[in-house]
C-alpha cells in the first residue's frame, strides 16, 4: 500500500451537487482532479476550475490511484464500478455513497475479493460546506488505508474522523444521525402545522420552539449516559407521563384534521414500554423497544 502525496491525482465518480462539491474541493487543493458521471453534462464549472472530464468509467479509473465514488446508493456503485473491477485492482475506493452499513460490507469484501483496496466515508454536512472549516467527514476501514490517504482527504476541510476498521462504521454513524435530523424535522414540520391550524403564526411560534431545540443537547448527553449504562431513571419525568401528554396532541391535531400518523407511532412506542412495566422509567428506555427488546438493558458501550 503505497503512500500518495498530498497532490496526487484523484478521480471523482458522481456528479450530483456532493460529487462536484468534492471534486471542487480537491481542485482547490491542487490536485489533479479526473471526474465522470453518468449522464453528461453535469461538471458545470469543473472544467474551468481544472478538471479532466473523463470520455467513460474506465477511463476514469485509469487517471488516479484514489478514486471517490459518490453516487444514489450501492446499486449504483456496482453498476458503475463492478465491470471495472480488473482495472480496480491495486487503486483506492473511497466511497462516499450514502446507504445502509450491511450494503457497505458487501462492498467491502467485494472489493477485497478483487484486489481492491476499500474505505467507506461518510459526508455529514451539505454539499456547500465541503471543503471549508466546518466539514465533517466520517471514514471507516483498514486504518493503514486511512493514513496513506490523509492528506489528499484533508483537502475537503474541516474535521476526519476515523471510526476503525468495520467498513460500516461510518455508514451507522450515517443512518442514526440523519434518523435523529429527520424524525426531529418531521417534529418540527408537525409543530407549525399544528400552531398554523390554531392560528398560531410560524414567527410567533417560532422563538419558543427554539426554546425547546435549546433543550436537546442536555437531553441526548442524558440520554447517552442512560443508554450505556442500560438504566433509565424516570425521577424527573417517566414514560407514563410521556404517554399521556402525547394524547392530548393527538386529539388536539385530530380535531384539526390533521394527519397524526407520526405522533400516533411514537404514543404507541410509549405505551408499549409502559404496557410492559417500564412507565416509571425514564423516556430513554423506548431505545430498547424500537429495536424489540423492551426488557433487555443495553449492553454497555464497547461490549455491543
Amino acid at each position: 500500500m503505497n503512500h500518495h502525496p498530498a497532490a496526487s491525482p484523484v478521480t471523482v465518480i458522481g456528479l450530483g451537487p456532493m460529487g462536484r462539491a468534492l471534486a471542487g474541493a480537491f481542485l482547490r487543493a491542487g490536485h489533479r482532479t479526473t471526474v465522470w458521471n453518468r449522464t453528461a453534462g453535469k461538471a458545470d464549472d469543473l472544467p474551468a476550475l481544472g478538471a479532466v472530464v473523463a470520455g467513460d468509467a474506465a477511463e476514469a479509473v485509469a487517471a488516479s490511484p484514489l478514486v471517490v465514488v459518490s453516487l444514489l446508493d450501492q446499486d449504483a456503485v456496482q453498476a458503475v464500478l463492478g465491470p471495472l473491477a480488473g482495472s480496480l485492482a491495486g487503486r483506492t475506493v473511497l466511497n462516499l455513497t450514502s446507504d445502509s452499513p450491511a450494503r457497505a460490507r458487501t462492498c467491502a469484501a467485494w472489493a477485497a475479493g478483487h484486489g481492491i483496496d476499500y474505505l467507506d466515508g461518510a459526508v455529514m454536512v451539505p454539499a456547500d460546506v465541503v471543503g471549508g472549516p466546518r466539514g465533517l467527514v466520517l471514514y471507516s476501514g483498514p486504518e493503514a488505508l486511512h493514513l496513506a490517504h490523509r492528506e489528499a482527504l484533508a483537502s475537503l476541510g474541516g474535521t476526519a474522523a476515523y471510526l476503525g476498521p468495520d467498513p460500516g462504521r461510518a455508514a451507522a454513524h450515517d443512518v442514526a444521525l440523519l434518523d435523529i435530523f429527520w424524525t426531529a424535522m418531521s417534529g418540527v414540520v408537525h409543530g407549525f402545522a399544528l400552531a398554523a391550524a390554531e392560528n398560531v403564526p410560524a414567527t410567533a411560534l417560532l422563538p419558543y420552539a427554539q426554546g425547546i431545540g435549546g433543550l436537546l443537547p442536555g437531553i441526548m448527553e442524558d440520554f447517552a449516559r442512560q443508554i450505556d449504562a442500560g438504566a433509565f431513571p424516570g425521577a424527573g419525568s417517566n414514560l407514563s407521563s410521556a404517554a399521556a401528554g402525547m394524547v392530548h396532541i393527538v386529539e388536539a391535531a385530530k380535531a384539526r384534521g390533521m394527519d397524526v400518523t407520526v405522533l400516533t407511532a411514537a404514543h404507541a412506542l410509549a405505551r408499549q414500554a409502559v404496557e410492559a412495566g417500564h412507565g416509571t422509567e425514564g423516556f430513554a428506555r423506548l431505545t430498547q423497544v424500537v429495536r424489540g427488546r423492551p426488557d433487555e438493558a443495553v449492553v454497555a458501550a464497547g461490549r455491543a
